[in-house]
Protein backbone atom coordinates (compact mmCIF):
# COMPACT_ATOMS: atom_id res chain seq x y z
CA UNK A 1 0.00 0.00 0.00
CA UNK A 2 1.44 3.40 -0.89
CA UNK A 3 2.12 6.06 1.71
CA UNK A 4 -0.70 8.24 0.32
CA UNK A 5 -3.25 5.39 0.66
CA UNK A 6 -2.87 4.57 4.34
CA UNK A 7 -6.02 3.92 6.36
CA UNK A 8 -7.25 6.79 8.49
CA UNK A 9 -7.00 4.45 11.48
CA UNK A 10 -3.25 4.06 11.09
CA UNK A 11 -1.46 5.36 14.18
CA UNK A 12 1.18 7.94 13.33
CA UNK A 13 4.67 7.47 14.66
CA UNK A 14 5.78 10.44 16.76
CA UNK A 15 9.41 11.36 16.30
CA UNK A 16 11.39 11.74 19.53
CA UNK A 17 12.12 15.28 20.69
CA UNK A 18 15.37 16.62 19.34
CA UNK A 19 18.25 16.87 21.79
CA UNK A 20 19.53 20.29 22.72
CA UNK A 21 21.90 21.33 19.98
CA UNK A 22 24.87 23.61 20.35
CA UNK A 23 28.40 24.11 19.09
CA UNK A 24 30.83 21.22 19.32
CA UNK A 25 32.96 22.33 22.25
CA UNK A 26 34.63 19.03 23.10
CA UNK A 27 38.03 20.54 22.25
CA UNK A 28 37.55 23.15 25.00
CA UNK A 29 37.36 20.58 27.79
CA UNK A 30 39.81 21.45 30.56
CA UNK A 31 40.57 23.69 33.53
CA UNK A 32 40.54 27.48 33.27
CA UNK A 33 41.45 30.44 35.47
CA UNK A 34 39.37 33.62 35.36
CA UNK A 35 41.39 36.57 34.06
CA UNK A 36 40.24 39.43 36.30
CA UNK A 37 41.98 42.05 34.16
CA UNK A 38 39.73 41.18 31.22
CA UNK A 39 36.55 40.30 33.14
CA UNK A 40 33.92 42.20 35.08
CA UNK A 41 31.65 41.32 37.99
CA UNK A 42 29.08 44.07 38.21
CA UNK A 43 25.74 44.86 39.80
CA UNK A 44 22.91 47.36 39.63
CA UNK A 45 20.32 48.29 42.26
CA UNK A 46 17.43 50.75 42.22
CA UNK A 47 18.14 54.05 43.99
CA UNK A 48 15.51 56.46 45.32
CA UNK A 49 12.83 54.66 43.32
CA UNK A 50 13.86 56.35 40.07
CA UNK A 51 17.21 55.16 38.75
CA UNK A 52 19.95 52.55 39.19
CA UNK A 53 23.28 52.71 40.97
CA UNK A 54 25.83 50.53 39.22
CA UNK A 55 29.03 49.12 40.65
CA UNK A 56 31.52 46.30 40.47
CA UNK A 57 34.00 44.28 42.47
CA UNK A 58 37.52 44.81 41.19
CA UNK A 59 39.39 42.04 43.04
CA UNK A 60 38.42 38.40 42.67
CA UNK A 61 39.69 35.04 41.52
CA UNK A 62 37.95 32.04 40.10
CA UNK A 63 38.32 28.82 38.23
CA UNK A 64 36.25 26.84 35.78
CA UNK A 65 36.25 23.24 34.69
CA UNK A 66 34.62 22.98 31.29
CA UNK A 67 33.41 19.73 29.79
CA UNK A 68 32.59 20.60 26.21
CA UNK A 69 31.19 17.15 25.42
CA UNK A 70 29.04 17.01 28.56
CA UNK A 71 28.21 20.53 29.85
CA UNK A 72 26.47 19.06 32.92
CA UNK A 73 29.90 18.00 34.18
CA UNK A 74 31.23 21.58 34.12
CA UNK A 75 31.92 23.45 37.38
CA UNK A 76 32.81 26.96 38.56
CA UNK A 77 34.13 28.60 41.72
CA UNK A 78 34.56 32.29 42.50
CA UNK A 79 35.99 34.25 45.45
CA UNK A 80 35.35 38.02 45.59
CA UNK A 81 37.13 40.48 47.88
CA UNK A 82 34.36 42.58 49.47
CA UNK A 83 36.66 45.55 50.13
CA UNK A 84 37.15 45.97 46.38
CA UNK A 85 33.58 47.19 45.87
CA UNK A 86 33.49 50.25 43.63
CA UNK A 87 30.49 52.40 42.71
CA UNK A 88 32.41 55.48 41.57
CA UNK A 89 31.58 57.32 44.81
CA UNK A 90 34.08 56.89 47.67
CA UNK A 91 31.70 57.77 50.53
CA UNK A 92 29.11 55.28 49.30
CA UNK A 93 31.76 52.58 48.87
CA UNK A 94 32.92 53.05 52.47
CA UNK A 95 29.33 52.79 53.68
CA UNK A 96 28.87 49.54 51.75
CA UNK A 97 31.89 48.07 53.55
CA UNK A 98 30.40 48.77 57.00
CA UNK A 99 28.07 46.70 59.15
CA UNK A 100 25.07 48.34 57.51
CA UNK A 101 25.84 46.28 54.43
CA UNK A 102 28.69 43.81 53.78
CA UNK A 103 30.65 44.18 57.06
CA UNK A 104 33.88 43.69 55.11
CA UNK A 105 36.25 43.41 58.07
CA UNK A 106 34.34 40.48 59.56
CA UNK A 107 33.28 38.89 56.26
CA UNK A 108 36.02 39.80 53.77
CA UNK A 109 34.92 37.44 50.98
CA UNK A 110 31.88 36.59 48.90
CA UNK A 111 32.00 33.10 47.42
CA UNK A 112 30.14 31.21 44.72
CA UNK A 113 30.41 27.48 44.08
CA UNK A 114 28.41 25.73 41.40
CA UNK A 115 26.26 22.70 42.21
CA UNK A 116 25.07 21.79 38.69
CA UNK A 117 25.17 23.01 35.10
CA UNK A 118 22.95 22.55 32.09
CA UNK A 119 22.83 23.54 28.45
CA UNK A 120 19.59 25.35 27.63
CA UNK A 121 19.86 25.88 23.89
CA UNK A 122 22.71 26.53 21.49
CA UNK A 123 25.16 28.88 23.21
CA UNK A 124 23.05 29.42 26.35
CA UNK A 125 23.69 27.65 29.64
CA UNK A 126 22.38 27.70 33.18
CA UNK A 127 24.63 27.40 36.20
CA UNK A 128 23.14 26.53 39.59
CA UNK A 129 25.21 27.25 42.67
CA UNK A 130 25.57 28.45 46.24
CA UNK A 131 26.30 32.13 46.90
CA UNK A 132 27.69 32.96 50.34
CA UNK A 133 27.59 36.50 51.73
CA UNK A 134 28.17 37.32 55.42
CA UNK A 135 28.20 33.60 56.32
CA UNK A 136 24.75 33.11 54.78
CA UNK A 137 24.49 30.69 51.86
CA UNK A 138 21.60 30.76 49.40
CA UNK A 139 21.07 29.11 45.99
CA UNK A 140 21.49 31.24 42.89
CA UNK A 141 20.87 30.47 39.21
CA UNK A 142 23.08 32.18 36.62
CA UNK A 143 21.97 32.37 33.00
CA UNK A 144 25.04 32.51 30.77
CA UNK A 145 25.89 32.80 27.11
CA UNK A 146 29.05 31.32 25.62
CA UNK A 147 30.60 34.25 23.74
CA UNK A 148 33.50 32.51 22.07
CA UNK A 149 36.92 30.92 22.28
CA UNK A 150 40.22 32.04 20.81
CA UNK A 151 44.00 31.91 21.15
CA UNK A 152 45.27 35.36 22.11
CA UNK A 153 48.47 37.08 20.91
CA UNK A 154 50.41 35.50 23.80
CA UNK A 155 49.34 31.99 22.86
CA UNK A 156 46.85 31.60 25.71
CA UNK A 157 43.63 29.73 25.00
CA UNK A 158 40.66 31.78 26.18
CA UNK A 159 36.93 31.27 26.55
CA UNK A 160 34.27 33.88 27.26
CA UNK A 161 30.88 33.89 28.98
CA UNK A 162 28.46 36.67 29.86
CA UNK A 163 25.19 36.75 31.74
CA UNK A 164 23.90 37.15 35.25
CA UNK A 165 21.03 36.81 37.70
CA UNK A 166 18.62 38.86 39.78
CA UNK A 167 18.74 38.29 43.54
CA UNK A 168 17.04 39.70 46.64
CA UNK A 169 19.76 41.22 48.82
CA UNK A 170 17.70 40.80 51.99
CA UNK A 171 18.07 37.01 51.66
CA UNK A 172 21.71 37.48 52.71
CA UNK A 173 20.99 39.87 55.57
CA UNK A 174 21.63 43.05 53.55
CA UNK A 175 18.54 44.78 54.89
CA UNK A 176 19.66 48.38 55.43
CA UNK A 177 17.29 50.98 53.99
CA UNK A 178 15.81 54.42 54.55
CA UNK A 179 12.32 55.75 53.91
CA UNK A 180 11.79 58.57 51.42
CA UNK A 181 9.65 61.59 52.29
CA UNK A 182 7.69 61.09 49.08
CA UNK A 183 7.08 57.42 49.81
CA UNK A 184 9.03 54.30 49.01
CA UNK A 185 12.58 53.49 50.08
CA UNK A 186 16.07 54.65 49.22
CA UNK A 187 17.47 51.30 48.06
CA UNK A 188 15.74 48.54 46.11
CA UNK A 189 15.83 44.97 47.36
CA UNK A 190 16.40 43.42 43.93
CA UNK A 191 20.00 43.41 42.72
CA UNK A 192 20.91 42.61 39.12
CA UNK A 193 24.22 40.77 38.85
CA UNK A 194 26.13 41.05 35.57
CA UNK A 195 29.09 38.85 34.65
CA UNK A 196 31.46 39.24 31.73
CA UNK A 197 34.07 36.51 32.09
CA UNK A 198 37.27 35.78 30.21
CA UNK A 199 39.09 32.66 31.37
CA UNK A 200 42.48 31.24 30.37
CA UNK A 201 43.09 27.53 29.97
CA UNK A 202 45.67 26.00 32.28
CA UNK A 203 48.81 24.91 30.44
Amino acid sequence: MGIFNRSKNTTATVAPAAAVQGPDLAHLTGDYTIDATHSKIGFAVRHAMVTNVRGEFTEYEGKLHLDGANPAASTAELVIKVASIHTNQAQRDEHLRTGDFFEAETFPEITFKSTSAEQINGDTYRLHGDLTIKATTRPVVLDLEFTGAATDVYGANRVGFEGGATVDRTSWGLTYNAALETGGVLIGEKVKLALDISAVRAS
